[in-house]
């Protein structure tokens, strides 16, 4: 099983950037599907971006369309996540999730996931 460990997330202005980080380890990460999510205080986790096993297909939330961006570097096992014109609805705890098995239909449920890391804080301030 993949472990993920996400990193980048801090305080950034409104109509900022921030880029995240999900670095895998222990396992063939080219295998996985990998996915943001993101949870709010008081809120359901949210889906955010997926991207397949190759990079080839991306996958992003309504409300992300447009300002953010998943990419991928298997070189690296890392999956990025570039948020940009950020707005102070987008703090939330962003976290990584990986899938060796998730199909398109379900790419946007976190139950299709079995591998996620610790999370890491994005706040953004108004």
């Amino acid at each position: 099983q993949v472990q993920l460990a996400e990193s980048g997330g801090g305080l950034v202005q409104t109509g900022g950037s921030v880029r995240l980080s999900c670095a895998a380890s222990g396992s063939t990460f080219r295998n996985y599907a990998v996915a943001w999510f993101r949870q709010a205080p008081g809120k359901e986790r949210e889906f955010v971006a997926a991207i397949r096993q190759n990079g080839g297909s991306s996958y992003l939330g309504d409300s992300m369309k447009g300002r953010f961006t998943i990419s991928r570097d298997n070189s690296k096992n890392t999956v990025y996540l570039q948020m940009n014109i950020l707005k102070p609805e987008d703090t939330a705890v962003y976290y990584c999730a990986a899938s060796r098995t998730v199909i398109l239909s379900a790419i946007r449920s976190e139950g299709s996931y079995a591998a996620w890391g610790q999370g890491t804080q994005v706040t953004v301030s108004s």
